[in-house]
Parts: structure tokens; sequence; C-alpha cells
């Protein structure tokens, strides 16, 4: 998988858990504090976009949309939320039937 390949740049960003739904990627890391959020989320976004890019020749079409294969935004949390629940809600990605699983704080 290909955000597995990115630690080969970036050996110091951990990937704890992945949860995979239809339309989008929930990531749970640990990133020293030397990297901001926002870089290490592009440099995820940029790499996976082009190897999917690759890949997928109907994707290709989508990148020139103006849109891209992934969504402008992101959440992140770096504090306050107890990494038990984080973790429960990446594995519930994808279990949901109407969507995202409720993140219970």
């Amino acid at each position: 998988m290909k955000f597995h390949e990115v630690r080969t740049y970036y050996p110091d960003w951990e990937y704890i858990q992945m949860g995979i739904d239809g339309d989008h990627v929930h990531l749970h890391m640990v990133i020293p504090p030397k990297y901001a959020v926002s870089q290490v989320v592009e440099t995820i976004k940029k790499d996976s976009s082009k190897a999917l890019r690759e890949k997928f020749d109907f994707l290709k079409k989508v990148y020139w949309d103006g849109k891209g294969i992934w969504g402008a935004g992101f959440f992140v949390s770096t504090v306050g939320i107890d990494e038990a629940v984080i973790k429960h809600y990446v594995e519930l990605q994808g279990a949901e039937e109407a969507g995202q699983a409720e993140l219970e704080v």
C-alpha cells in the first residue's frame, strides 16, 4: 500500500491503524512534532493520488477536473481525545451502515 511506502522517506511517521470506507480513509498516526500536520497530510495525499492515477486510467480525468482525487479538508486531533477512542473509531470504519461511526468523547 502506498501509505506504507511513504515511510521509506519518513521512517519516523508511525501508522497505528487504518480504516478505509467507501469514499474516505482514516489514519491513526504518530508523527514527531518537527512535522506540520498539514505537511504530513499533503505528502500522503499527493503520493497516494499519484499512485492511484498511475494504476487506474479513469482517475487521470478526475485529476484534471479541478477537484482532484482527495477532498480538500482533513480532521486532526492532537490532544483531548483518548487514544483508545480514536482506535475504536478507526476500527469501525466500514462497519456502520449509515456512514461514519459516531465518535464518542
